[in-house]
C-alpha cells in the first residue's frame, strides 16, 4: 500500500509488533533457565558438600567396644587375684606374760582363677611378729569357699603350709618344729564390701586373729 507521498506503509507496525514478541519470549524463556539454574545451585552444593555420617562408614559400624577396667569389676572380691591384708587384733585363748598381742602381719596372697572340691586356689605368703614377738614367716596354698549363694561376699578359707620362726625357748611351742621349720593348718573365714575384707583366723589351739586387707585387680 501506498501513502500520498508514495511511500509504503502498514507492514512496518506489523514487523515491529512481531520482532517485540519475539524479544519478549526470548527474555521470559532466559528468566526461567536463570531461575532453574539458581534453584538446583544449593541442592548440588549441599550434595557435593556433605560428607559421609560416622554412622554409615564401615570403620565406625566395627570399631570394638572399649573393655572395661577391672578396677571397675562389679564384684571385685570375686573376680580380684591379689589380696593384702594386716592384723587388726589378737586374742590368745592361754595367755601369759611371754605372749605379744600385736603380730605385725603383713599378708600378700594370689587367688587363681581355678577350682579344686568346688573352692578357689590361691597361695601367699605371711610375715608377721609370732606370739613371743619373734620375726616369722609362713608360706602356705589353700582353697577358698563361697558356700551360700545369697551371701557371696562371706567365704571360708583353709590354708597349709610352712612356718618358720619359733625359736628357743619356744621351738617346743609348735609341733613339729625340730628343724626350725614347721606345717601348719590354719582355717579362717571372711566377709568383704566392695574391696574391704576382714578375716577372722584360727591358729590352732592357741587364739585367733582379726585382719583387714584389701583385693587388688
Amino acid at each position: 500500500m501506498v501513502n500520498s507521498d508514495g511511500g509504503r506503509f502498514g507492514r512496518a507496525p506489523a514487523a515491529a509488533g512481531s520482532s517485540f514478541a519475539h524479544a519478549r519470549a526470548n527474555g521470559l524463556l532466559a528468566m526461567m533457565l536463570a531461575l532453574g539454574v539458581v534453584l538446583s545451585t544449593p541442592a548440588a552444593a549441599q550434595t557435593a558438600a556433605s560428607p559421609p555420617t560416622p554412622a554409615s562408614t564401615p570403620a565406625a559400624a566395627s570399631a570394638p567396644a572399649a573393655e572395661p577396667s577391672p578396677w571397675d569389676a562389679p564384684e571385685p572380691w570375686r573376680t580380684d587375684r591379689f589380696y593384702l591384708q594386716t592384723s587388726l587384733y589378737t586374742l590368745h585363748f592361754d595367755p601369759s606374760d611371754d605372749h605379744v598381742n600385736q603380730q605385725y602381719l603383713v599378708d600378700l596372697e594370689y587367688r587363681y582363677n581355678k577350682s579344686w572340691l568346688e573352692g578357689q586356689w590361691l597361695a601367699g605368703a605371711a610375715f608377721f611378729s609370732n606370739s613371743f614377738g619373734q620375726q616369722s614367716q609362713y608360706l602356705y596354698g589353700g582353697l577358698l569357699w563361697r558356700p551360700f549363694v545369697d551371701a557371696q561376699p562371706l567365704y571360708f578359707k583353709l590354708t597349709a603350709g610352712l612356718l618358720h620362726g619359733y625359736k628357743a625357748p619356744y621351738d617346743e611351742k609348735i609341733p613339729f618344729n625340730d628343724s626350725g621349720v614347721a606345717p601348719a593348718i590354719l582355717p579362717s573365714m571372711g566377709y568383704c564390701y566392695q574391696r574391704y575384707c576382714s578375716e577372722l583366723i584360727i591358729f590352732g589351739t592357741a587364739g585367733l586373729m582379726v585382719t583387714l586387707g584389701v583385693t587388688l585387680p
